[in-house]
């Protein structure tokens, strides 16, 4: 949990990014509704495919889908920083190594060009690796990079290859890293998504329950990046049935698609039980984790959260939201998880029908609905009202029961939210600290987190905390023999900074 915790903390730096990217490209949406439909669909409803409107809507959407399109190269690269040793950006260089690797090693063309039996055209394997620049990708890209510069920084070679020594090397072994997972992705890959297929095609015969588990794993695969193959089962007409594919065409249940599937099935199904979740439900969670946050943290929270929250609204952007807590709290995230499952499954047995081109918002809810499978959208209505309740209340009482470590609730106690850092000089607030811990010859490693320094030092009997506290800390933690914690409060990262330059 407490590893769990650390990458929550440094996904925090790119997804920080995504919620103003979400807004974006739901006012976008609102101005050119057409981009979402296709030319053919807007244009038979009515909608402008030119024009000022649909020009500024369309830049938009490309400015917002700009980060999102890539969110898991910016995982790699913030994932590789925040668990790097001194927060060093060399990590960085190394975590995009490790995802550039990963993702053109494991393409389409490069497999089926190495191993052509494993990628023959229109199988699931190919779509397994067409899928492999996902988020969980990003995510392992990140670890891999900053686990390689954590280990190998201070390498020392023989003269003759001095050049490559250090931080030099970091990228080098990265690479070679990446290789060898790459070749164990190559097979466990597509065994994990032809497994989730076989699962997707067992779901469609459950009906509204399946609906509701259906959604439940759309939700808990998503930090790993696998709910893109039940995606290709219930959503597209790739590999499966195609309910997105079916409702933007304009089919209804009886109807035949483009490639000969016959529709037996009601169509939006799979997608109608997302609005109420996202457009209501998140932000009611998010409410929640506004409440429960600590004082000196709400200001930061409503920052993160709220604006998650209203991306989630507008046009269904889930990730800054989920990306916030999932590794923080991943039990609640099971929690937030099975809520979508109950709620999809009323929802659709409710007969509400909606569908969505880029994701289950209010922009995509407006311009479905005049489509031919949309029916009873004004379940939403009270749906969405129910939803915002229960999440919020559910929220509400499992972080407050379980202490869970959502946004604003990261680890340190009560004494320490109250602290206010007494002296604005961090230079010289960091030189009497450096002085009270021995010196910096005595300085093993160095991080912070949200409010302390987080130190190892050399020789625990240098260390004086009289002389530490005289800086303005707030106190002084021995936590372990050689461990040694500062308590500054929500400028530590300021003082840290200038703590890490006289520390050199």
């Amino acid at each position: 949990m407490k590893n769990l915790q650390k990458l929550g903390k440094a996904l925090m730096l790119p997804v920080a990014v995504l919620p103003i990217c979400g807004i974006l490209m739901g006012i976008g949406y609102l101005l050119c509704p057409a981009y979402m439909m296709g030319a053919g669909v807007a244009e038979s409803l009515g909608y402008a495919t030119s024009g000022v409107a649909y020009s500024i809507g369309f830049f938009l959407i490309k400015a917002g889908g700009a980060l999102i399109d890539n969110m898991a190269i910016l995982f790699a690269i913030g994932v590789a920083v925040g668990l790097s040793d001194e927060e060093n950006g060399t990590g960085a260089l190394a975590g995009l190594v490790a995802w550039l690797m990963i993702t053109n090693l494991l393409s389409t063309g490069t497999v089926s060009a190495v191993v052509p039996s494993m990628c023959e055209p229109k199988s699931t394997n190919e779509v397994a690796f067409s899928k492999i620049a996902n988020p969980f990708i990003g995510i392992l890209s990140g670890v891999i990079g900053a686990l390689c510069y954590n280990k190998f920084k201070g390498t020392k070679l023989p003269d003759f290859l001095a050049f490559f020594s250090g931080k030099r090397s970091v990228a080098i072994v990265t690479g070679v890293v990446s290789i060898v997972v790459s070749v164990v992705l190559l097979f466990v890959w597509p065994i994990i998504f032809s497994a989730l297929v076989a699962v997707g095609n067992f779901i469609k015969s459950l009906d509204v329950v399946g609906v509701g588990l259906y959604a439940f794993l759309n939700r808990l695969l998503i930090p790993f990046g696998l709910h893109h193959a039940l995606n290709n089962v219930f959503w597209f007409d790739t590999i499966g049935m195609g309910d997105l594919t079916a409702y933007w065409a304009g089919l209804t249940e009886g109807g035949t698609m483009a490639n000969g599937t016959v529709i037996d099935w009601s169509v939006g199904s799979y997608m109608a039980g997302f609005f109420p979740c996202m457009m209501f439900g998140i932000p009611g969670a998010a409410l929640a984790m506004v409440l429960t946050a600590k004082s000196n943290k709400k200001k930061a929270t409503i920052g993160i959260v709220g604006a998650a929250a209203l991306s989630a609204f507008l046009c269904g952007v889930t990730e800054p939201f989920e990306f916030a807590f999932m590794f923080l709290a991943f039990p609640l995230y099971v929690v937030y998880s099975l809520l979508y499952g109950i709620f999809a499954a009323v929802t659709v047995a409710l007969g509400f029908r909606a569908g969505f081109s880029f994701s289950a918002g209010a922009t995509d809810l407006l311009f479905s609905a005049s489509l031919p499978a949309a029916a009873n959208t004004w379940v939403i209505i009270p749906m969405g009202i129910a939803a915002f309740v229960v999440f919020f209340l559910v929220f509400l009482f499992a972080i407050k029961t379980f202490n869970l470590k959502t946004p604003g609730r990261e680890d340190d106690n009560e004494e320490e939210a109250k602290i206010e850092l007494a002296n604005n000089d961090y230079t010289a607030m960091a030189q009497v600290i450096l002085e009270g811990l021995g010196g910096k010859d005595n300085i093993a490693s160095m991080d912070h987190c949200i409010t302390r320094l987080r130190l190892e030092v050399k020789d625990r009997l240098l260390v004086n905390e009289a002389k530490i506290k005289s800086s303005g800390a707030s106190g002084v933690i021995r936590p372990g023999k050689n461990s040694v914690q500062v308590i500054i409060g929500p400028k530590v990262q300021f003082v840290f900074e200038e703590f890490k330059k006289l520390a050199k």
